[in-house]
C-alpha cells in the first residue's frame, strides 16, 4: 500500500505538470472504485483550473479553481488505496488495463489514475475539512513542528498498547505505517513490544526525531518499492535498498550482527533487533 512518502513523492512528481492548468476533458473508464466516482466529476471539472496540490496524511488534495468569479471553488480528495498510482501521460498515450480515470489539461498533459484492485477513490472533499470524517480525526503531520516527543509522551500516558501499533495509529501521527514505524523504532533503539505508557519523555524525543528522519529519507529516495508502486513520473521508489529491519527477519542486524526477529503486533508483522532495541 502506498504510504505517506509514496503519496508525497506522487504529489511532487505530478504537480509541475498540472498545477495552474485548465481542465479540458475528464474520462471515467471505470466508475466503480472503493467509493464510486462522483457522477458530476466531469461536469464540475471541465473548464476549471488546477490549484496548488497539497497532501493530508495519505490523501492528495487537488484544489479546483473556477474560471467564472461567481462559481465556487472545490477540492478533490484522491486516495491511492492498496495498488493505485497517479501518473502523468500525454494526450494520445493509449490507456493500459486498470487506467480508470483521466483528467486532461489544455497543455496536453493527462493526470491518469491506475488501480488494479480499485481500493482507491477520488471524491469531493467537504468545504470544512474539520467536518470531513476522512480527515477530521487525523493526528499531526510527522514532518511538522506539531509532532514531537512531548506530543507522543503526553498521548501515551497510561497506554498499555505496544509502542509500535501506538505509533501507527493515525490519531497519534499520520504516515508512520508498518515499514516506517519499524525503521524509526530501530533507529531510536526501542523494542516495538514495549508498552507505550512505559517509555520516557527522552526516548520519545528520540523516536519523534527518528520518525522525521526516516520519512524524510524515504521521500528523498522516492518512496519504498512495494508491489507495483511507482511515482507520478513512472519511477519506482528506492528506499527499500536502505531498510534496516523491515523484511529482513532472520538476517543479521546491520548494526550489531544479532539475528533479526519477526513477531506479530496488532495483527501486523514486525521485525526488530533484540540486541539493539530495548
Amino acid at each position: 500500500m502506498p504510504e505517506l512518502p509514496e503519496v508525497e513523492t506522487t504529489r511532487r512528481g505530478i504537480a509541475p505538470f498540472i498545477e495552474g492548468q485548465e481542465i479540458t476533458e475528464v474520462l471515467v473508464r471505470q466508475p466503480r472504485l472503493r467509493v464510486p466516482v462522483p457522477d458530476d466529476l466531469a461536469e464540475r471539472l471541465v473548464g476549471t483550473r488546477i490549484g496548488v496540490l497539497t497532501r493530508r496524511a495519505k490523501y492528495l488534495q487537488i484544489p479546483i479553481q473556477p474560471v467564472a468569479a461567481n462559481e465556487m471553488s472545490a477540492t478533490l480528495l484522491w486516495h491511492l488505496g492498496m495498488s493505485g498510482s497517479l501518473r502523468i501521460a500525454k494526450v494520445g498515450d493509449l490507456p493500459k488495463k486498470h487506467d480508470h480515470v483521466d483528467v486532461v489539461t489544455a497543455s496536453g498533459y493527462v493526470l491518469r489514475y491506475h488501480d488494479p484492485r480499485r481500493f482507491g477513490f477520488v471524491d469531493w472533499q467537504l468545504d470544512d475539512e474539520a467536518l470531513d470524517k476522512r480527515l477530521a480525526h487525523l493526528g499531526p503531520e510527522p514532518l511538522s513542528d506539531a509532532f514531537n516527543g512531548k506530543w507522543l509522551y503526553t498521548l501515551s500516558r497510561n497506554k498499555r498498547v505496544a509502542v509500535k501499533p501506538f505509533l501507527m495509529d493515525n490519531r497519534v501521527v499520520v504516515g508512520a505505517g508498518n515499514i516506517y514505524a519499524a525503521e524509526a523504532l530501530f533507529m531510536a533503539g526501542i523494542d516495538p513490544r514495549r508498552a507505550a505508557g512505559n517509555i520516557s519523555r527522552a526516548r520519545y524525543d528520540g523516536l519523534a526525531l527518528a520518525v522525521k528522519e526516516v520519512l524524510a529519507a524515504a521521500i528523498t529516495q522516492g518512496g519504498t518499492t512495494l508491489r507495483d508502486f511507482v511515482s507520478g513520473e513512472g519511477e519506482p521508489g528506492y528506499f527499500a535498498q536502505r531498510l534496516n529491519v523491515y523484511g529482513r527477519h532472520g538476517q543479521p542486524c546491520l548494526r550489531c550482527g544479532t539475528e533479526l526477529r519477526r513477531i506479530t503486533l496488532g495483527q501486523r508483522a514486525s521485525v526488530f533487533c533484540p540486541g539493539c532495541q530495548r
